[in-house]
């Protein structure tokens, strides 16, 4: 599409700053935000709005550190995509090949905790079906069937609680069943975590050792880590969420949040924290094909293998999804090897391309890339859960009509 100057573009993009602020912030849904707008690799908006912790009247920093939640996802996936690019795996491997207790796997049919009832797969898990959530594993949050409950009776995959190292876990889910047969439906789960177990198991490195090496360092993300030092703590936002009585609450104290110590789930689908620089980074990367900086990370033709939709039939998520959350809720969007699509612009209702691939974090956290209008959005805020505000759309709308031609 044709392209607005720049200078016009930055004026159209300042209108971000307001809509924020008197929104999100002055009516006191939000403490505070950062939002970075890039366009053919370069910055072209940057907003810093509101508060990173109001208990401590602190102002929002463009390098405050937030809790990215599942938006540690996309970088796990890529983490595994660059084995698959090594040799060393291949997508359509049997998930049993490199953990053997899980060769029995049932699928559910009755029973509860301890007495469970099964029946056979029609086919093995895959490492396919971990990438794009279609592997019959779940979440203990989802709170939809005797399964999810038996997650959370064992803290499988919770990294708020008391949760098992990522060791136990797989050890634990070689004794609960499946949702469902894999490749059947697409359930949003602690497929990722299984990833970053089997990142670790193939390299022969510790996956946080493997993150750090080969994508976190080499991209310069110098924040982004499973852990905030001591020397960074005066940077890490305070995190909130509603109470019982619907009123906004601190949920993690920046100053005693569990994020300070070295985690027991070191969690490849949910346990990065970094800035929205960072981030940028990596978003940078993909939208150049999977290089930075003169470094290589992957090859272009796995960019786009792994934003292609691969959900069964080639159908959309909402017609294939059992999932009672995910951090996309609408229709006209696929799913792939890591990243949510949009594969029906009209059915999305989005003034994006199709094309554009995009997730987000459960503490309202969220990116997308437009590769045809090379447009990289990073939005960093701390507000459980995601579904909360409409905010990811309304700033869709607000950045694409910023580019729009006359």
């Amino acid at each position: 599409m044709a392209q607005r100057p720049h200078s016009l573009i930055r004026s159209r993009l300042s209108r971000l700053d307001g809509f924020l602020q008197q929104r999100y912030v002055d009516s006191g849904r939000l403490a505070g935000t950062v939002t970075l707008v890039s366009h053919q690799g370069r910055i072209v908006h940057t907003s810093v709005v509101g508060q990173m912790d109001r208990e401590r009247s602190k102002p929002m920093r463009e390098d405050t550190i937030f809790r990215i939640y599942s938006m540690t996802k996309p970088i796990t996936s890529v983490a595994f995509m660059m084995l698959v690019e090594d040799g060393l795996v291949a997508l359509d491997d049997p998930v049993h090949r490199f953990i053997p207790e899980w060769r029995d796997l049932g699928v559910y049919v009755a029973g509860l905790p301890g007495a469970f009832q099964t029946r056979r797969t029609s086919s093995p898990m895959r490492m396919i079906d971990l990438l794009r959530h279609t592997s019959g594993l779940t979440y203990g949050f989802q709170q939809r069937t005797n399964v999810d409950a038996a997650y959370r009776e064992l803290g499988i995959g919770n990294i708020e609680g008391t949760p098992q190292s990522l060791n136990s876990m797989i050890a634990a889910l070689a004794h609960i069943p499946l949702e469902f047969s894999p490749g059947e439906a697409w359930n949003y789960s602690v497929s990722t975590d299984v990833l970053g177990y089997l990142v670790g198991k193939i390299s022969g490195l510790p996956f946080e050792d493997f993150l750090q090496q080969r994508i976190l360092g080499p991209l310069g993300m110098e924040d982004t880590a499973f852990t905030v030092p001591g020397q960074k703590a005066e940077r890490f936002a305070a995190c909130y969420a509603f109470d019982a009585k619907g009123k906004v609450v601190l949920q993690d104290d920046p100053a005693k949040s569990k994020y300070l110590a070295p985690p027991i789930l070191v969690s490849g689908g949910g346990g990065l924290v970094g800035t929205a620089a960072d981030y940028l980074k990596f978003c940078h990367m993909l939208l150049n094909g999977g290089s930075f900086n003169g470094h290589y990370f992957i090859s272009p033709k796995t960019i786009t293998l792994m934003t292609a939709n691969h959900l069964p039939g080639g159908r959309e998520l909402m017609e294939v999804s059992r999932s009672l959350f995910s951090e996309a809720g609408n229709e006209g969007l696929g799913f792939g090897l890591g990243f949510c699509s949009v594969i029906n612009r009209p059915k999305a209702m989005t003034l994006g391309n199709a094309g554009e691939y995009f997730w987000g974090g459960a503490a309202s956290t969220a990116f997308w890339i437009d590769p045809l209008d090379e447009i990289a959005v990073v939005f960093m805020t701390q507000f459980l859960p995601s579904s909360s505000y409409p905010i990811r759309k309304e700033l869709r709308t607000l950045v694409y009509s910023s580019f729009a031609g006359d």
